[in-house]
């Protein structure tokens, strides 16, 4: 039987009382890192709420209908104000002060609007770690990020999965003082298999008809997250709660909600887009939101991409309304991008209402003017202040500067920085321990490298002094530091996964061969240092980018050596990483016997290593390359176009020429 068939019947059922209602309930992502494929500005329908009004006049609409207008945004990660901590320098690209002006105008459109926000809220930059670790949120005290919103007067929240990084403790704390509902239906108390949080909650809408009467309209709003904060944050939630899977979540509430009195039904899925196959408790559900009956229109995100403009590889998507399956949806990009809108028509039927069409745009930020909603600023401004303080903060130098520019294509500075420190910290804290005569090794990733995040996305430290902003511009995750136990063997595994960064080339051919692989997520092309080896790219990858098996019986690494001899598959390793990455379904990874939680943050770990080295010498030791192949292939990547000086100074590589969004397009020879 069909979900939709089967939520169907339930609801007639439950109408004729017979059925009672269900109960009310790194880490890293920064998902899918590919570029951005929307037009700055997504109109949907291509019609303004005016324009709509005014054909309406015309064609002698009803005049009882009523627009209703919902208004999302979704991964703010504390980017509240424009400016970029990471480069310490004011930014019109970014932040909820800039949306701001966008969901102004909006009102000022159609006054019959809600707002809501989507999660990934309290953390992502250096001003989420400011308020943990600088500045500790007190008892009774407004979270700033909850501050941010409620200065836009916003109608409700939902949980997105880095809300949980910091554990549930500070979540409650932040979630205290809120001034509007903040929800999450699919994670339940460990002990008593109630809702952790409140799960749904039933607006009471004021609007006004087109013939300018007054009207209420029932709103239910429902928030799931993606279920995967199980493994993201393991250490702070196992044995606390558990989180269920999100599409049968949402069909459980749906007759609650309804027999509560919603009019409409809005999902708040802090969830990627997926596509139409749906499996129990993966992340990416918001495609199999769009065939539940009952869901009226969806705010999604998780993968800070865009829609209307994205995914028009999947099924019964209309781009031009803004609708999958005919459900209107918004996934308005990352840090305030983007503001979502979405316009539904209603008529009343008896005491009810019916919602006669539904379509959805995106509004992208004016990143060429200065203008901001000053009461975001405003509401943020201590701790941005101080932020901005913390940052600057000196400790330690750098003889040389520190780029991650060509970190996908080889040994880099920047990861290798990251791997020192994290090796400095672990071989402290193993020290005559069990397991202090292991072999040791680190594994860290190029976090920063461009992808949809555009040409700027890349570290960028200059020669001289290193601050707290550039540390956080190594790593930008709030990770903490895992060391995991396992084999020789286990090891290869984990290096093959990683090798999925690169396309399979025909050493033979004569054309260009992209050799990058953009649909990879970079942070999960992990770079292990302590052993040595070599990607043959000229074969397929093992796996794919989840880390199931697509050819079973290649090899892509070869000469792996531990101390200049091959490694022993029964050898016993110890490999320093994150709690993303020990918490996760990675190949080799799965299989360690052994998980040490460290409960310290990776990027605290990369600043007491500088504080204790002082100067520091950026040079990458060059223990990974690719294996050199026959013939003389002509492969091309790109980087950003601020790297065409460095890349003189890089024997297999070449400038050829600048492409869109910041970029360039390089050549590469493999040596």
């Amino acid at each position: 039987m069909s979900k939709k068939l089967s939520l169907t019947l339930a609801a007639s059922v439950l109408a004729l009382g017979s059925l009672t209602a269900g109960a009310p309930a790194m880490a890293g992502d920064f998902h899918d890192i590919v570029k951005d494929k929307a037009p700055k500005t997504v109109k949907g329908n291509g019609q303004s709420y005016k324009e709509r009004m005014d054909k309406w006049k015309k064609n002698g609409g009803k005049p009882k209908e009523v627009e209703l207008q919902i208004l999302g945004t979704s991964d703010l990660h504390t980017n509240f104000v424009n400016y970029d901590y990471y480069r310490d320098a004011k930014s019109n690209s970014l932040s909820l002060a800039k949306t701001g002006v966008l969901i102004e105008d909006a009102r000022e459109e159609n006054p019959n609007s809600l707002l809501f926000d989507n999660g990934d809220l309290i953390q992502g930059t250096p001003f989420g770690g400011y308020k943990v670790n600088v500045d500790p949120l007190e008892d009774d005290e407004l979270h700033p990020a909850y501050a941010a919103l409620e200065s836009l007067d916003f109608d409700a929240s939902t949980l997105g999965n880095h809300e949980f990084n910091f554990g549930l403790d500070y979540l409650d704390n932040a979630l205290e003082e809120a001034a509007f509902p903040v929800l999450n239906a699919n994670v339940y108390d460990a002990e008593t298999g109630e809702n952790r949080f409140t799960p749904y909650t039933i607006m009471d809408k004021k609007v006004t008809d087109r013939k300018g009467k007054k009207h209420t309209i029932q709103v239910g709003v429902i928030g799931v997250v993606a279920p995967g904060i199980m493994g993201w944050d393991r250490a702070h939630l196992e044995g606390e709660v558990i989180a269920e899977d999100a599409v049968d979540t949402v069909e459980k509430f749906i007759p609650e909600v309804k027999k509560a009195g919603a009019d409409v039904v809005v999902v708040l899925s802090h969830s990627g887009m997926g596509d139409e196959v749906h499996t129990d408790k993966e992340d990416d559900i918001t495609y199999q939101l769009t065939e539940v009956e009952g869901v009226d229109a969806i705010i999604t995100g998780h993968n800070h991409d865009v829609f209307p403009g994205s995914f028009s590889e999947l099924d019964n998507v209309d781009q031009e309304k803004g609708t999958i399956n005919g459900v209107p949806v918004v996934m308005p990009g990352k840090f305030g991008s983007h503001l979502g809108v979405i316009d539904l028509t209603l008529e009343p039927r008896g005491k009810k209402w019916r919602i006669t069409n539904g379509e959805a745009e995106l509004r992208a930020i004016d990143s060429t003017s200065d203008e901001v909603a000053e009461q975001v600023i405003e509401a943020v401004k201590e701790t941005h202040e101080g932020t901005v303080e913390y940052i600057r903060s000196p400790v330690g130098e750098t003889t040389a500067p520190i780029n991650s520019y060509f970190s996908l294509v080889q040994d880099d500075p920047s990861v290798q920085i990251v791997n020192n420190a994290q090796l400095w910290y672990a071989e402290q804290q193993l020290a005559g321990t069990a397991n202090a005569d292991l072999p040791l090794l680190s594994a860290a990733a190029p976090f920063k490298a461009g992808g949809r995040n555009g040409g700027d996305y890349y570290t960028n430290i200059e020669t001289g002094e290193i601050a707290i902003k550039n540390v956080a511009d190594l790593y930008v995750y709030d990770n903490t530091v895992f060391v995991l136990k396992l084999t020789g063997a286990d090891l290869k595994e984990w290096l093959e996964m990683s090798a999925g960064q690169f396309k399979q080339i025909n050493p033979s051919a004569t054309g260009e061969q992209t050799f990058i692989n953009d649909s990879y997520r970079t942070y999960n092309f992990d770079v292990i240092d302590g052993v040595t080896y070599d990607i043959n790219i000229t074969k397929p990858a093992k796996y794919d980018g989840e880390g199931a098996v697509v050819n079973a019986n290649t090899e892509r690494i070869e000469n792996l050596q531990y101390e200049g001899k091959a490694i022993d598959p029964n050898q016993e390793f110890l490999v320093v990483t994150n709690n993303y990455r020990a918490s996760g379904n990675f190949p080799g990874v799965r299989n360690a016997t052994e998980a040490i939680d460290f409960a310290y943050e990776n990027r605290q770990a990369i600043q007491d290593y500088i504080l204790e080295v002082g100067t520091i010498d950026p040079s990458a030791d060059g223990n990974w390359q690719f294996a050199p192949v026959a013939g003389n292939p002509n492969l091309v990547f790109e980087t950003s176009n601020s790297a065409k000086s460095l890349a003189e100074r890089e024997p297999a590589i070449q400038y050829i020429e600048v492409a869109q969004n910041g970029f360039a397009k390089y050549g590469y020879t493999i040596q």
